[in-house]
């Protein structure tokens, strides 16, 4: 249990399910997916989770706005629009003294492939692609549009980098070094390379009514499905009046790892990850727990094996959000701290429809949230009920 309580003061997404919390719980309650096939070149049609028209026009808008943002990677884009809503939707407006952490497991894949494509086709590279493909570009920007004067900090650490960020933010929030953190994750990975690379692990979905079939353990093939997206928090010290959720514990461990997308068939770092969050918290005030879950057969597995072994009997309401935005990769942990806030607040379970109905737990009070990729980091955050 963490000494120091972390408040979260503000989260917002933008996914699949649309931009901001009204929206993406008004898509929760649905039992509908929000996955759409692909189209264009190097696509043949695979689902994915993508934002809607309305917030691609956005970032159309958002690129008028500076001479300088015509020229940066959807990832970018993305954390620049959400970064700016976080921050009114917290009443930091008009203040400088925080820090910026926004991680990304690819970072600027559009960029990428389409200069490295004119490369070598012309030869050349143009002036700003080096600069506009570092992945610290993403909290560079977001600190400078929102002139932020603390720490700006990127990093890659695969599908658990929003949770790594949020770790990071309580890092130097409890050390005395930065009074308040923007952290988060920004995921633009829709591009032909990308998707081929998931493909050729032989992980991705390969349709049918739910494409993404995450938790489903009676499922015969892999069917993870990617999707794009970013989601910022605001945190600060202690309890906070109005504060959407609390962070009560945090867990995190790295296994030694025979391939590297994959992890032990019994979890092992999910399950230290998770013992070590709920270290002080007895697991059986845990109502949910909402899990990684990619939709991959080993992984679902594993992470279940991980949650018996940690829970023994008595196992919390499980559920995911994979199987409906898609797997936004190092956003992922970040869009899942939203579902779980979003449950607590409205005291409603998020079920995953095509899996056996279940009672969710009457009173929503402590969710636990996995993220875990591949290198085996795994990442688990209790959060408690608000006090609004």
């Amino acid at each position: 249990m963490l000494d120091t309580e972390i408040s979260i003061m503000s989260l917002v997404s933008l996914s699949a399910l649309g931009s901001g919390p009204g929206a993406s719980w008004e898509a929760y309650k649905s039992p509908e997916h929000r996955l759409r096939p692909l189209s264009g070149k190097g696509f043949l049609g695979e689902m994915a989770g993508m934002l809607s028209e309305t917030d691609l026009h956005q970032m159309e808008v958002l690129k008028g706005q500076h001479p300088k943002y015509r020229h940066l990677d959807p990832s970018v884009l993305y954390a620049i629009q959400v970064g700016r809503a976080a921050i009114q939707a917290a009443g930091w407006t008009g203040e400088s003294g925080y820090g910026v952490n926004i991680g990304s497991s690819r970072g600027t894949t559009h960029i990428l492939e389409t200069r490295h494509e004119a490369f070598i086709n012309s030869g050349k590279v143009r002036p700003q692609t080096s600069p506009n493909t570092t992945l610290g570009n993403i909290s560079s920007w977001v600190a400078q549009d929102l002139g932020a004067s603390g720490p700006a900090l990127s990093h890659s650490i695969t599908c658990s980098t929003a949770l790594h960020a949020v770790l990071n933010g309580i890092a130097w929030i409890t050390s005395g070094m930065a009074k308040r953190f923007l952290v988060g994750g920004s995921e633009a990975p829709l591009t032909p390379f990308t998707l081929a690379q998931m493909k050729a692990l032989k992980i991705y979905s390969q349709g049918g009514n739910f494409p993404c079939r995450a938790l489903d353990l009676a499922k015969q093939r892999n069917t993870m499905v990617l999707g794009e997206g970013a989601g910022m928090a605001c945190l600060e010290p202690g309890r906070k009046k109005g504060a959407l959720a609390s962070i009560i514990g945090v867990g995190y461990a790295t296994e030694p790892i025979a391939h590297g997308a994959s992890m032990s068939a019994d979890g092992e770092c999910l399950q230290r990850s998770m013992e070590m969050a709920l270290d002080g918290i007895s697991p059986e005030t845990v109502d949910v727990v909402v899990m990684h879950a990619p939709g991959t057969l080993k992984g679902d597995k594993a992470e279940m094996e991980a949650v018996y072994r940690v829970f023994g009997k008595k196992i919390p309401a499980l559920t995911t959000n994979k199987w409906k935005l898609g797997h936004t990769l190092g956003t992922s942990g970040i869009l899942s701290i939203e579902l779980a806030i979003l449950m607590l607040k409205h005291q409603y379970f998020i079920e995953v429809p095509y899996l056996d109905k279940v009672p969710g737990p009457e009173k929503l009070e402590r969710v636990l949230v996995n993220a875990v990729g591949f290198g085996g980091n795994a990442v688990s955050i209790c959060l408690e009920r608000g006090t609004i």
